[in-house]
């Protein structure tokens, strides 16, 4: 009789977690007819908002493009830097488009794609700042964004020059590019796409000088332990670039012909 009970009980707690165990983030999507995507909106061409007040943009698109291949209806959930990862952790959203790093240290807490943008890091200047090269930064107030790539380079070298100090850092971009216009800081990081619209916005601010730290191969984040929902994201940049749809967009957006997203050395 006890082995009987036990056998029951067995049974109840597999057939309870048999839905659980099969459902994915990929069904989820599907059957809730929506795609949330995580999208940071101050990073123009990437992600901005248009004259409507309507979020566009390159991951914007990107967006839209997988809600289609999807049969889903999209949905643009706007993020600071500093929010992208925690979208994904609190369910906020399904997927990060947001120009994210893929280092080891976050892919302990999301997963990532394969690359879908790379960029590298180019500062803005105040007009009168006297830059025009990386050493020119040195005794300067440089500023970023809370979270980025660019602040955690930027502040190793401000710890190697002994100018912490002078470093300040932003929940967003468009307050970096505003310290900048403002005369708060000297300089603002941002990614080589964002430099002309932010100069052609502001007049007193110009280029400035590419940072020293390599090419950055940018991914889409989703849940860690996803792997089926994270293999559809990686088929679905995959269709991109085979179908010109990625290249299309990067010349809409950016100007310029798309580069190349394979890492020399690395098999995908």
């Amino acid at each position: 009789m006890k082995f009987l009970k036990l056998a029951a009980a067995a049974a109840v707690v597999a057939t309870l977690a048999t839905p659980a165990a099969l459902a994915d983030k990929l069904d989820d999507v599907i059957n809730n007819g929506v795609l949330r995507c995580a999208v940071v909106l101050d990073f123009p061409p990437i992600g901005y908002r248009d004259a409507n007040n309507e979020p566009a943009g390159f991951d914007v698109e990107y967006c839209n493009d997988m809600a289609a291949a999807l049969d889903v209806d999209a949905e643009v959930i706007p993020v600071t830097w500093a929010e992208r990862l925690p979208a994904i952790v609190t369910n906020r959203a399904d997927i990060v488009f947001g120009g994210t790093s893929d280092s080891l240290e976050r892919a302990k807490t999301v997963g990532f794609s394969i690359p879908y943008a790379i960029y590298f890091a180019q500062a803005v200047v105040g007009k009168d700042s006297g830059i025009t090269s990386f050493e020119d930064m040195k005794g300067k107030r440089v500023a970023a964004a809370v979270g980025t790539v660019p602040e955690q380079e930027w502040l190793k070298i401000a710890e190697q020059w002994g100018e912490e100090n002078l470093y300040q850092g932003y929940q967003s971009e468009n307050e970096v590019f505003l310290a900048v216009a403002q005369g708060k800081a000297d300089a603002g990081i941002t990614t080589n796409t964002a430099v002309k619209p932010i100069t052609d916005q502001y007049d007193t601010v110009v280029p400035g000088p590419r940072m020293p730290w390599t090419t950055d191969y940018t991914s889409v984040a989703g849940p860690r332990k996803d792997v089926t929902w994270l293999n559809y994201i990686n088929l679905f940049i995959t269709h991109q670039v085979r179908s010109g749809r990625y290249e299309e967009l990067w010349q809409k957006y950016v100007g310029d012909t798309a580069p190349e997203l394979r890492i020399p050395g690395v098999l995908y």
